[in-house]
């Protein structure tokens, strides 16, 4: 039942009510007012203010402010007079009771028709930007086609004009053809003597010719046949020439090379078999938040990657769940733990990390290499050993 607030403050003019009612260190998020013209509501958990009005007041102008611990609510007046009490001066609970649904009804329907009008405007908003949207492609359209036909209009010009000085040219070369026709076809005047005498000259330069270059025509060898001749090179890695005193040292670098290339893959598999470990747990995770195991294991995947402290908050969200400590869970706890102290003393953080290890040690007490992991972490500590993570080895880490 909610507890009611009696020291709320109010001061009022002729036209306006002012309302202070103290929040007692509620956030202002959880604080739920309600406001018709005949009542308000202050609901912060666990307190509740009622305000049963005596005259009515303008709902669609009220105001409220939340600041410095106190919420001040501006109620104007409908009728300008200043009143002699803020509430109504009776305690009949069906009459509060008739107000408070007569108003909350009110309060109800004012906000469907704010979600009507607003779903209302926001249909309108969007139809005016499609309309507006439209209008604009079909503009670009329209300047798109004007575009097009003038050019369509500048070519088809050109090429008239190209077809005309193309016809006018080949008219003036037929022309031009005819009239060298009809000068070849008039006849030179000659004699018949100079005919004869000419094609007697003719016939004997003819002869001469022919004996001189069958004279002069020499014996030429008859032409050597084609061929294509295959040259392969042996295929080299290195730019300079093979030396057989460089042969060996070659063949070295080209070994480490390829051992080089090989652990860099290796490596790189190694690293993207994790990372698909991670996010098909990260998956397993949004589907079932309750199983340990995923969280569990999602901290080993990030211990292999050197996610060091979401290993450790995987670990602790694994322990968590693990509860409470029984029997069947024994196996899981140890592997949180020691995941955890994993960690921890990968971060140099090996008092931490001993901690995680002395409560495996206590779970699985019979456990040798996690007997030996846990003497390693107590000489680091000490100083007696190499400042070194022992756990990486681990049986648990797998």
């Amino acid at each position: 039942m909610p507890l009611l607030v009696t020291d709320y403050s109010w001061t009022q003019t002729e036209s306006t009510v002012y309302i202070h009612v103290p929040l007692k260190g509620a956030k202002a998020a959880t604080v739920d007012i309600v406001s018709t013209d005949e009542y308000l509501k202050v609901h912060y958990p666990p307190y509740l203010f009622e305000a049963f009005l005596v005259e009515p007041v303008h709902d669609d102008r009220s105001s409220a402010k939340i600041g410095n611990g106190v919420a001040v609510i501006t109620l104007p007046k409908r009728t300008n007079r200043i009143w002699e009490h803020l509430m109504i001066p009776t305690d009949d609970k069906e009459n509060k009771k008739e107000i408070r649904k007569r108003a909350l009804l009110k309060y109800q329907e004012k906000l469907s028709s704010e979600s009507k009008s607003k779903g209302e405007k926001q249909r309108t908003e969007k139809k005016y930007a499609l309309e507006t949207m439209m209008k604009l492609e079909k503009e670009e359209r329209d300047s798109i086609q004007k575009m097009k036909d003038a050019e369509r209009k500048r070519i088809t010009a050109e090429l008239d004009a190209w077809q005309l000085r193309r016809r006018q040219k080949a008219e003036e070369e037929q022309v031009k053809l005819h009239s060298q026709r009809e000068n070849q076809n008039k006849p030179q005047a000659k004699t018949e003597k100079q005919e004869r005498s000419d094609t007697i000259e003719v016939k004997l330069d003819r002869k001469t010719s022919e004996r001189e270059f069958k004279k002069k025509k020499p014996d030429l060898p008859a032409p050597r046949t084609s061929g294509n001749i295959q040259v392969t090179f042996t295929p080299r890695v290195f730019p300079t020439a093979l030396r057989e005193s460089r042969v060996q040292e070659e063949e070295e670098w080209l070994y480490k090379q390829a051992e080089a290339r090989r652990a860099v893959n290796a490596n790189l598999l190694f690293k993207l078999f994790f990372l698909i470990a991670v996010n098909a747990y990260n998956l397993a995770i949004q589907l079932n938040r309750k199983m340990p195991a995923l969280y569990s294991n999602r901290a080993a995947c990030h211990l292999k990657l050197r996610n060091l402290h979401k290993a450790i908050e995987d670990s602790s969200q694994a322990l968590d769940l693990l509860t409470p400590p029984v029997a069947a869970n024994q196996a899981a706890r140890a592997r949180a733990h020691v995941r955890r102290g994993s960690a921890f003393c990968q971060l140099q953080l090996y008092a931490e990390g001993l901690q995680d290890f002395q409560a495996a040690l206590k779970i699985d007490c019979h456990n040798e290499a996690l007997q030996a992991d846990t003497q390693k972490i107590r000489d680091i500590i000490q100083g007696t050993a190499r400042a070194k993570s022992s756990s990486e080895n681990s049986m648990y880490q797998s």
